[in-house]
């Protein structure tokens, strides 16, 4: 019986630790720059706040001297943050981000969430 609680446990804190490094863990932060194309509220049972930049710069792909257009889509965090993208849409804004290695409902679409806009022009 001690034996079947140990495993309870020991299999209880696996779990957990794989739970935590997967949804709550976070990866990577940086800063990302570029045109805000949209910031939308959206989702069937968890609403949540989504964003995409449009940011520009020499591909490597493209033909030499050419732009190519790089796609960063995003969740939101904080309504406050989502309010003033809404009200400044097609500026370019330096957003502050975390990434996570999973997406949880609850937090949005995506493993990138913005947390707090650096600047915006």
């Amino acid at each position: 019986m001690k034996y079947l609680w140990i495993s309870l446990v020991a299999v209880f804190l696996l779990l957990s630790g794989i739970i935590y490094y997967r949804y709550y863990f976070v990866f990577g932060e940086g800063v990302k720059s570029g045109i805000l194309n949209y910031a939308v509220k959206k989702g069937n049972i968890f609403k949540t706040y989504e964003g995409k930049l449009i940011q520009q710069g020499f591909g490597a792909n493209s033909k030499t001297g050419s732009l190519t257009s790089y796609e960063f889509e995003f969740s939101i965090e904080d309504e406050e943050i989502f309010r003033q993208m809404e009200m400044n849409n097609g500026k370019t804004f330096d957003l502050h981000y975390k990434e996570y290695h999973g997406v949880l409902p609850w937090r949005g679409n995506t493993t990138y969430v913005v947390d707090r806009i650096v600047n915006m022009k």
